[in-house]
């Protein structure tokens, strides 16, 4: 006797053996090659806080305003198709009450534009496409996809330089758990401008060629671990002048110990943040878990049925010729 499979066992055997190898290629080929960074992102986040501003009108330091950052994100998707790389426009304006509405933002208490260009896939910052300024560090913006617990070197616009941000466990942001950072900037000399003498404490000066210091109370950020993305960002920045070879602030432009993300930018982050890490779960995650488990049943039974076969004998019976009579 012998056994043949039928084509449901070996249909079966064939399914399960493509799903045990489709499982790794999920979790280690297809998922690290979904997380990377958006080319045609348009996204912005609004910061509120309250602090001291400069009034260039009364040319005095006006407290207990109300200050309004408004950071808008723009992917350029043509720039970013011919590099390969993310190419992002940036444009950050910092109003008060008084400024606001702005029907341009150069009319804000400060306008930043600049472009940030990083690898898609590690958030490292790349240098082309006209970027500027010269961004270094590990993340801005946002953190790379995986983030761990450890420390990671912040890029600080305004600083024109890196700040060191410490892990400081979990937190949770509208329900939703993230990893925590903190940081902060001792006053740094950051660059000069030309003010009229009296603003430095120097009236007998028509004009002064005066240090501009930056510092920053804290920095504070917590941040979806799959993804990177930023669900909560709160930073204290502190802006003054001196008067050339002198040790203390002559003026304040910007003093708030604490501006962070309004409630409706953290609830958006937080929307955009598990539907982001929800997509890279399901890839890396749940489908090779499922496809594993589903190709091994299919395995054990695929095989159950060939090794049971169907019996057939080995050959049709023939007669006994010995038997049969001789004739002359």
């Amino acid at each position: 006797m012998r056994r043949t499979a039928s084509p449901l066992s070996l249909i079966l055997l064939g399914l399960g053996t493509f799903l045990l190898v489709l499982a790794p290629l999920l979790a280690w080929y297809v998922e690290p090659r979904a997380a990377v960074n958006p080319i045609d992102i348009d996204t912005t986040a609004v910061y509120r806080g309250t602090g001291s501003v400069f009034d260039t009108e009364r040319v005095e330091t006006v407290p207990d305003q109300r200050i309004t950052v408004t950071q808008r994100v723009r992917g350029n998707v043509a720039e970013s198709e011919r590099s390969g790389n993310a190419v992002w426009d940036v444009t950050t304006t910092v109003d008060t009450d008084k400024s606001l509405p702005a029907a341009d933002p150069h009319d804000a208490l400060d306008f930043v534009p600049h472009r940030w260009v990083m690898d898609r896939k590690t958030t490292e910052p790349v240098h082309c496409c006209k970027e500027t300024p010269y961004i270094e560090g590990e993340a801005y913006l946002k953190f790379p996809f995986d983030v761990q617990k450890r420390s990671y070197r912040w890029w600080d616009n305004t600083l024109g330089g890196t700040v060191m941000l410490s892990y400081r466990g979990t937190e949770k942001v509208q329900g939703y758990t993230g990893y925590k950072f903190t940081g902060n900037v001792p006053p740094t000399k950051v660059g000069s401008r030309l003010v009229p003498g009296a603003i430095v404490d120097q009236p007998d000066r028509p004009q002064v060629l005066a240090e501009e210091w930056y510092s920053n109370h804290g920095f504070e950020l917590i941040v979806d671990q799959a993804t990177g993305r930023v669900l909560y960002a709160q930073t204290g920045p502190k802006r003054t002048l001196r008067a050339p070879g002198t040790d203390e602030d002559a003026a304040v432009l910007l003093d708030s110990r604490k501006i962070a993300f309004t409630t409706a930018t953290q609830k958006e982050a937080v929307r955009q943040a598990e539907q982001d890490s929800g997509q890279l779960r399901t890839v890396g995650v749940t489908l090779p878990i499922g496809a594993a488990v589903a190709g091994f049943v299919l395995v054990v039974v695929g095989g159950v049925l060939v090794v049971r076969g169907r019996r057939h004998p080995e050959s049709d019976e023939t007669p006994d010729t010995s038997r049969v009579p001789l004739t002359i």
